[in-house]
């Protein structure tokens, strides 16, 4: 991977996570994170046609659908450290989803950021 576009990569990665995850130590020459840098967060989320916190709903709607319960935790986890969303947002989310994947998933989820929702109190 071209270094700018790494440099590109792991500033965008930055911008989308702030913080509250990171690239592992060590792992400049693992090929699934150079793919990660060079083609999700270099080239995707860096595009200008939508922000950050747009992609970011719309992952968490796909995570939600698909059952990634860590996805969806390190989304709304990531939208509340950034103040993309608040605490009422994303309790909102969750209850939208309750129709839309089903009571059972959404009690998952919401397993999964209650503890998060109680922090930011």
């Amino acid at each position: 991977m071209d270094d700018d576009r790494q440099k590109k990569g792991r500033e965008m990665f930055e911008a989308v996570y702030g913080g509250i995850t990171a690239i592992p130590e060590g792992s400049e020459n693992d090929p699934f994170i150079e793919l990660m840098l060079d083609n999700l967060f270099a080239k995707i989320w860096s595009r200008e046609a939508m922000s950050i916190r747009d992609r970011r709903l719309i992952i968490i709607g796909i995570a939600a659908a698909m059952g990634e319960e860590f996805i969806f935790e390190t989304q709304a986890r990531a939208a509340l450290a950034k103040g993309e969303l608040n605490r009422d947002q994303i309790q909102e989310i969750v209850l939208l989803l309750t129709q839309y994947v089903g009571y059972p998933r959404a009690s998952r989820l919401r397993a999964k950021v209650q503890p998060l929702l109680a922090e930011e109190r």
